[in-house]
C-alpha cells in the first residue's frame, strides 16, 4: 500500500469514527498533495511515496514553525493544538534516526566525502541528505556533521 492510499484510509477510517482533528489534517494532507499534482502538470495522476514524504515534511515542519510563534507569543492553546496536528503527521513519517545511527552515517558520508574539515561540510551534506530524508532533523543532521569535520 503507498503511502497516499494509506492516508486516504486513514482518512475514511477517522471521518467515520468522527476524529475531527484527524480529518482535518488529514484533508488537508490530501488537499496538498492535489495543489502539488497540479503544480507538476499531473492532474488525477499519483505521486511517488517519495514526493509524498516531501509533502509530510513540509507540513510537519509547518506545525512546528506554527507552535515555536504560538509558544513565543504565549498562546498555548493554539500551540497544543499544533502539536496535536504534528504528532497526526509524524505518524506518516519514517522512524527517526537513533544518535548510533547518525553517527554511523556520518561516518560514511565523510569517508565517501573523502572530508577532512568544516570547508568540505556541502559535500558530507549533499551525501548525507538523501539517505536520512525524514529521519533526523536537518538542524541536528548539519550540528553532527560539523562535529565531525571539526576534531
Amino acid at each position: 500500500m503507498t503511502l497516499f492510499e494509506q492516508i486516504n484510509a486513514d482518512y475514511i477510517a477517522a471521518y467515520k469514527a468522527k476524529e475531527t482533528v484527524r480529518v482535518s489534517v488529514l484533508r488537508m494532507l490530501k488537499t496538498s498533495v492535489k495543489n502539488r499534482l497540479v503544480e507538476l502538470r499531473r492532474p488525477g495522476g499519483e505521486l511517488s511515496d517519495e514526493e509524498m514524504l516531501d509533502i509530510v515534511l513540509k507540513e510537519g515542519k509547518q506545525r512546528r514553525d506554527s507552535i515555536a510563534e504560538y509558544e513565543k507569543a504565549g498562546r498555548s492553546d493554539l500551540a497544543s493544538r499544533e502539536a496535536e496536528e504534528l504528532a497526526i503527521l509524524e505518524a506518516y513519517l519514517p522512524a527517526a534516526m537513533s544518535e548510533e545511527e547518525l553517527a554511523a552515517a556520518v561516518e560514511q558520508a565523510v569517508a565517501e566525502a573523502g572530508a577532512s574539515s568544516p570547508r568540505e561540510m556541502g559535500k558530507v551534506m549533499s551525501l548525507l541528505m538523501p539517505r536520512c530524508k525524514g529521519r533526523v532533523d536537518g538542524r541536528k543532521l548539519s550540528q553532527a556533521v560539523r562535529d565531525r569535520l571539526s576534531r
